[in-house]
């Protein structure tokens, strides 16, 4: 990262080495590489770009919404036809057509072109308060390329959507974690394929079945999980998860190795859903604080556990072999506090639901502070991680904490949430929940390109709401989630089939009614409002998947009467456009500094 490092760290030397860096590759050829430094004091990214290409390729990095290269933010290097290097601050339109932006907020910082190869650094600032720009935020990143040849009259000609172009899912802003410190005893094992040869399709899923060794007859606390990926298929490798089967210690499971949506895989692996360990394409590894590991293992602990491998193979490349998996670190001498898993959200039901054409239909699913009285220790437990979680339909996701009557600080959100892009993450402050605080989590929904109601449920083509939080010490407390009360649902039903003319009725069962009804856009706002002022049916349930005691219907919503501030932004400039008079004449400044 030689370009990168030198530009950081150029005043201090002997920081170099300290810095901590990212990557990703961005194509699935391994012809285009993006590195990045964050500075959260300066609110900036540096960015390093190391390409195959010839001097006179351009190539745009930058960033949209949802990964179009439509409506696209990008900062484009090119070459013009008097050889002279470019880097300008670009935009797309509707159909993918590139226009210069008003203001420049791409700076590069150096560049360097010899043979094949092109080497470039730049920065950006997380927010360049210029409309034409796109806001870099918390949580997921769509970032966008496109290449081509060159040299070029000019920039305008060009349409992206024609060109080579793509995208990757990164978390831009990390959590820059220190190097953990282990201990002498600290050990690994790593949980991978073996030699699976990955399907010439788009998308699979492998799922392996694994035992852990005999030391896990005995209790030890994970400390630290991290992908341990084949440097030949990184580029294949979307994301892993590794699955604790929820068995008697002493059941024996049969083997399995293959699709896991094959019909031959035998039912008892359903039982494999707990999560362990998850990685996404471009995560750190996760390291637990030094206060506390996962438990796992002792003489009621199953062995065995389930590793998923998603492959993304979108160019159906043929004969690739992998033997990728997820390393856990962990160590007998057992942590202050047993860290746990609580679900947030909404239940896994079909009394939830998402009307068709829904551009963007939000639903929030309640952990009361009933509950978290009922459940909670005394001194309350200290969140630390995160994973959101939607099916299909998710865009966005993010977990509100209230406390009486006042919004505190969120626990998490991601506004470009995808499901194709799930991991856990640190967060950057500890969040720490008292009994009595209640968590509210939301998701919004795309289903304009659905003819049908979507319900909650377990399919891939259901939904689902649902934050899994990492916390200490662990508790008995392990749902926390919530869905519309029926008796409220079913006066829903019926109103519909008296004053709308709905083929609804209380004889039918849920998902019957949903589908009978109209879904207009007048029928969709109001099961909105239906959803947003009902009161709710909860599930407070223990470990063991029994409710903890009191009446956990028609339960009333929290009512929050001091909501969380929205955010400043630190707008300094009122930005011009600048006239042709001053566009030439940064145009011959900037050829002059970029004519290397």
């Amino acid at each position: 990262i030689f370009l990168l490092f030198t530009i950081v760290a150029d005043a201090n030397r002997q920081e170099k080495d300290s810095l901590l860096y990212f990557e990703t590759p961005l194509d699935q050829d391994g012809k285009l590489y993006l590195y990045w430094i964050v500075d959260y004091d300066e609110e900036t990214v540096t960015f390093e770009v190391r390409a195959r290409a010839s001097n006179h390729d351009w190539i745009g990095i930058g960033f949209s919404d949802r990964g179009e290269i439509t409506n696209a933010d990008l900062c484009i290097l090119w070459t013009s036809k008097k050889r002279k290097n470019r880097f300008q601050d670009t935009y797309t339109d509707d159909g993918g057509y590139v226009a210069i932006d008003d203001h420049n907020d791409c700076h590069l910082l150096s560049l360097k072109r010899r043979g094949l190869t092109t080497r470039y650094a730049w920065s950006r600032r997380f927010d360049t308060c210029d409309n034409q720009d796109y806001f870099i935020e918390e949580g997921t990143t769509h970032i966008v390329y496109a290449m081509g040849k060159g040299p070029l009259r000019r920039l305008e000609d060009i349409n992206l959507s024609k060109e080579i172009h793509g995208f990757q899912r990164v978390q831009l802003l990390k959590n820059l974690v220190p190097d953990p410190r282990f201990l002498a005893d600290t050990k690994s094992i790593t949980i991978h394929n073996s030699k699976v040869q990955v399907p010439n399709n788009e998308t699979t899923y492998w799922c392996s079945l694994h035992i852990l060794p005999p030391e896990f007859e005995n209790k030890n606390h994970v400390i630290q999980f991290s992908p341990a990926i084949e440097d030949r298929n990184k580029e294949v490798v979307h994301h892993m998860e590794v699955f604790h089967c929820e068995v008697d210690a002493d059941k024996k499971l049969p083997d399995w190795n293959g699709p896991c949506s094959s019909s031959k895989k035998p039912q008892i692996l359903e039982t494999c859903k707990r999560v362990l360990a998850a990685w996404a394409m471009g995560a750190l590894p996760f390291t637990y604080p030094e206060e506390a590991g996962l438990p796992i293992g002792g003489p009621d602990f199953s062995r065995y556990v389930m590793l998923e491998v998603h492959y993304n193979n979108p160019e159906l490349k043929e004969g690739m072999i992998d033997s990728s998996g997820v390393t856990l670190t962990y160590t007998s001498t057992l942590r202050k506090y047993d860290a746990g898993v609580m679900e947030l959200g909404l239940e896994y039901t079909n009394k939830m639901a998402i009307p068709p054409h829904q551009t963007d239909f939000a639903l929030t699913g309640y952990c009361v502070a009933e509950c978290t009285r009922a459940g909670f220790p005394d001194d309350g437990i200290v969140i630390f991680g995160s994973q959101l979680h939607t099916h299909l339909t998710g865009i966005k996701v993010y977990t509100r904490h209230i406390r009486g009557s006042d919004e505190l600080p969120e626990l998490n959100r991601d506004n470009h949430y995808s499901t194709h892009f799930q991991e856990i993450r640190r967060l950057k402050q500890q969040v720490h929940v008292l009994p009595g605080d209640a968590l509210l989590t939301t998701c919004h929904y795309s289903t304009i390109d659905r003819v049908n109601i979507t319900l909650g449920g377990y399919a891939i083509s259901d939904e689902m709401c649902v934050n899994y939080v990492h916390y200490y010490p662990k508790m008995n407390l392990e749902v926390c989630k919530s869905s519309i009360d029926t008796k409220v649902l079913y006066n829903y039903f019926n109103y519909m089939n008296k004053y709308n003319d709905e083929m609804t009725s209380e004889s039918k069962p849920v998902e019957e009614n949903y589908e009978s009804i109209h879904w207009s856009e007048g029928n969709a706002a109001f099961l909105h409002h239906l959803y947003s002022f009902a009161p709710l049916s909860m599930q407070c349930n223990r470990s063991s998947g029994d409710r903890f005691p009191g009446y956990w219907n028609g339960i009333q919503k929290p009512y929050v009467l001091y909501p969380l501030p929205q955010p400043t932004r630190k707008c300094k400039n009122n930005f011009k456009k600048m006239t042709k008079e001053e566009e030439e004449e940064g145009e011959e400044e900037e050829e002059e500094q970029n004519n290397m």
